[in-house]
């Protein structure tokens, strides 16, 4: 096993200090009989409004940057959390696979043309485009690692904020990837022992954090602030220390549980640490039984919709759960989704 530098470790603490990063925690949970969920917070420092939508198959979708887009058809339906509803951030199609954006500083993606040269994906369809054409992580490994096209990235509209994310991928098998565009190369880390992901630093620094904290039983110690690394740690003990059980129900408890422990109390900022952003929504998603839960921080409720009872066939209506002027619905909420038209990813 490669031996981690002390000072790697101490750097990249360093790193989570000083960045500007919006805070998000993503963990997987693997129990047994093939019970695999995975659950994630959606921590911003602006109101990101979320609304539900369903995508059939069979589905023409577009590169969104220009001439040389990407274009592709949706293989498998899917549900997706979007933001602004210019972007899918969420999701989990009829397969089981999850896909999950959250916020990594240190992006930088290849150059790109929109002319001439490999073909382009807005970033904001990034998530969409793997939920719409894979069914497994190795799948989607074995694909997006031959870099067919580039990832092409901009600011949010009306903002500041320049837009850098990296992307992980979880199945119904409990494999899980993290995709990262680091000094313009992408890098795949793909293992199902990465069960857990915050934002910066990049995921191999991650990874010499949660080494160290490893030497240290989290019965006795666990650090407790809001940052990335912290979470990490604390995310990292909790999804292995809760039950690990068949039984649905605890098991959502469970993972609702350690999402909630990572998340950031509502209208949080601290002086000179925009990093530290207010939790705005979770979902937890169950892979075995394709329920995907959502809890909006704003309403009192948590809905779901299980995957399985939905027509995803070609040609079926694209619907959507609006959610983001705080509309309140509870358990269930298939039958409340209404016929609409897909929304457009943001791009160039």
């Amino acid at each position: 096993m490669r031996k981690i530098s002390l000072l790697r470790i101490i750097a990249a603490v360093g790193f989570a200090f000083a960045v500007e990063a919006h805070a998000c925690t993503r963990v997987v949970y693997l129990g047994p009989e093939q019970t695999v969920l995975t659950g994630r917070s959606m921590d911003f420092s602006i109101d990101i409004p979320a609304n539900l939508w369903l995508f059939p198959r069979g589905m023409e979708r577009h590169g969104c940057v220009g001439p040389n887009s990407l274009t592709w058809v949706s293989r498998y339906g899917s549900i997706a959390a979007s933001s602004w509803d210019i972007a899918t951030t969420d999701g989990m199609n009829e397969k089981g696979l999850v896909a999950n954006l959250l916020w990594l500083v240190q992006s930088e993606y290849p150059s790109f043309d929109k002319e001439s040269g490999r073909r382009g994906l807005t970033i904001a369809a990034w998530a969409q485009y793997v939920l719409d054409n894979f069914a497994t992580v190795q799948e989607a490994v074995d694909s997006l690692r031959k870099e067919e096209f580039v990832v092409v990235t901009d600011f949010i509209p009306g903002t500041d904020k320049f837009t850098t994310v990296h992307l992980s991928i979880s199945d119904a098998t409990g494999d899980s990837a993290i995709f990262e565009y680091i000094n313009g190369r992408l890098v795949i880390h793909h293992d199902p022992a990465y069960h857990v992901m915050t934002n910066d630093p990049k995921f191999e620094d991650q990874l010499a954090i949660k080494k160290y904290w490893e030497t240290i039983p989290g019965t006795i110690f666990l650090p407790g602030s809001n940052r990335a690394s912290d979470r990490f740690v604390r995310a990292s003990y909790y999804i292995r220390a809760i039950p690990q059980t068949s039984d649905p129900l605890i098991a959502v408890a469970g993972v609702f549980s350690v999402i909630r422990n990572v998340s950031v109390p509502y209208g949080i900022s601290t002086e000179g640490q925009p990093h530290i952003s207010s939790t705005r929504w979770r979902v937890v998603a169950d892979q075995k039984r394709k329920v995907y839960f959502f809890e909006n921080v704003l309403t009192p409720n948590v809905v779901w919709v299980n995957i399985s009872d939905v027509d995803f066939s070609a040609g079926q209506s694209v619907k959507k759960l609006p959610l983001d002027a705080g509309q309140v619905y509870a358990g269930n909420a298939l039958e409340h989704f209404i016929n609409a038209e897909p929304f457009e990813f943001q791009g160039l």
